[in-house]
């Protein structure tokens, strides 16, 4: 990468920090005339990447719970895109916690092909909140502790 994102500052030491991936294939629908994936699906990526997070530390079945007061929402999504992807090619979708707030965390995004080449990078804001009152909701004790080994 000729110039690094903001919220890089050393690109060898992020790299190494992320301890999750998801695989993703790409699908034909996600490409665009050019026969490259479309500007737009990225995110898409993005989201599977966090769910498939979430879902391994168990605290996406809270959320999804009717019964469940809280629930998770993006404040923002940003892509730094770095490399064209196509049709076929099987990425890793790479997610971690950079911070870890009251009732937020940032996450961020490392995408890379088969050849281990970055793709795509990312960053956004998650926030709690609870789902009657739409009002941010505090992380409790538990989920702080399920967050920890993703946080860098």
């Amino acid at each position: 990468m000729k110039r690094l994102p903001a919220y890089i500052n050393d690109l060898e030491a992020w790299k190494a920090s992320f301890h999750f991936f998801q695989p993703v294939k790409v699908r034909f629908s996600e490409t665009d005339a050019f026969g490259h994936v479309n500007n737009t699906k990225v995110f898409v990526y993005f989201e599977e990447g966090r769910i498939a997070l979430f879902e391994k530390i168990g605290i996406m079945k809270e959320w999804a719970a009717r019964d469940s007061d809280a629930m998770i929402v993006t404040a923002d999504l940003h892509c730094d895109y770095i490399r064209q992807i196509t049709f076929g090619e099987a990425l890793q979708v790479g997610v971690k916690v950079e911070k870890l707030g009251h009732s937020s965390m940032e996450l961020h995004y490392l995408v890379v092909n088969e050849q281990e080449e970055i793709c795509l990078t990312g960053r956004g804001t998650m926030v709690q909140v609870n789902k009657k009152t739409e009002r941010s909701l505090p992380w409790n004790e538990k989920m702080k502790a399920l967050f920890q080994p993703y946080l860098t």
